[in-house]
């Protein structure tokens, strides 16, 4: 049993493909017949895994049921080789990311309305998993995160550029789990506590524990040949269409990747959202400004039932 700070939940277990488990939090009252509306689907990106979500979790799940997957290879979830001989094998796309989160609502019956919170990757896997059916996306609450290609303002940033196209880079990655430890580090405003640093990285530690974190960088679509740019296209194409919703933006501005420019993006697409920017806040908004932004989160679902 692993011991997290401020993680008092029981993770579940599920298989999305035979021989691969996700590990995901099911938290708060269950959903009743009929009233699935209160159902808040939390999804992480790289290199975090559902850690990220435990305070918005534990503001919530009184009254909300939240839903938290662990995508494949992150955090408590299996860590398949994407080798062609591996048994069982993982290909780590953005496209099995929004297969497998179909495939936990359906595992859990969720087939009604739910709202979305997102972060980083997370966006993509949401709003390309809501391409589906954007009808029961109800309400969307967004931290540093995208749902469209890399702003033309905007450089690639070199350190991912490190791990998305060098195999030296890439090796780093995997060796010294680079990346998750730097994010724990590097990616917060507020210097975080020894024990909060380990279970981001941790988690992380060793070559086939750190798979994903690589894979993750190389899925990064830039250009019009890579095999993630579809669907990007198509969820910047949708965005606009949930301007009629309630949106929550929660951002951390010294993010040096989901920085000012994404936010614009966002705001463009979703000009009534309620957004709380901090310039003293970064890539891990949550961890930075959870004291404020749990409880507005809060206010912000309870003024817009379903």
């Amino acid at each position: 049993m692993h011991d997290f700070p401020d993680y008092p939940f029981q993770p579940q277990r599920f298989q999305p493909h035979p021989g691969i488990a996700m590990s995901f939090l099911d938290e708060g009252p269950p959903s009743v017949a009929g009233d699935a509306s209160e159902v808040i689907v939390m999804l992480h990106g790289n290199p975090s895994w559902s850690f990220y979500w435990r305070h918005l979790v534990s503001g919530l799940r009184d009254k909300y049921r939240c839903i938290v997957p662990d995508h494949v290879g992150m955090g408590l979830s299996d860590r398949p080789d994407d080798a062609p001989s591996a048994q069982p094998r993982y290909d780590y796309t953005l496209q099995s990311r929004i297969d497998d989160l179909d495939a936990l609502l359906k595992h859990l019956g969720i087939d009604g309305p739910v709202t979305l919170a997102v972060h980083d990757w997370g966006g993509m896997i949401g709003f390309g998993w809501a391409l589906r059916d954007p009808s029961r996306v109800k309400r969307l609450v967004i931290t540093n995160t995208a749902s469209f290609p890399l702003p033309q303002a905007k450089r690639f940033p070199s350190r991912l550029a490190m791990g998305r196209d060098s195999k030296f880079g890439g090796w780093l990655i995997r060796r010294f789990n680079l990346f998750a430890r730097g994010a724990a580090w590097f990616g917060t405003t507020r210097s975080l506590p020894k024990d909060v640093r380990v279970a981001y990285a941790g988690v992380y530690d060793g070559w086939d524990e750190a798979i994903s974190t690589l894979r993750f960088m190389q899925d990064i679509p830039l250009n019009d040949g890579d095999r993630a740019m579809p669907l990007v296209k198509a969820a910047e194409a949708a965005l606009p269409g949930y301007a009629d919703r309630p949106a929550f933006i929660g951002w951390g501005l010294k993010d040096f990747v989901f920085d000012k420019h994404f936010l614009a993006g966002f705001r463009t697409a979703l000009p009534n959202a309620e957004v709380y920017a901090f310039d003293d806040a970064n890539h891990y908004v949550l961890e930075d400004k959870h004291e404020v932004l749990v409880p507005a989160i809060r206010t912000f679902l309870d003024r817009n039932p379903l």
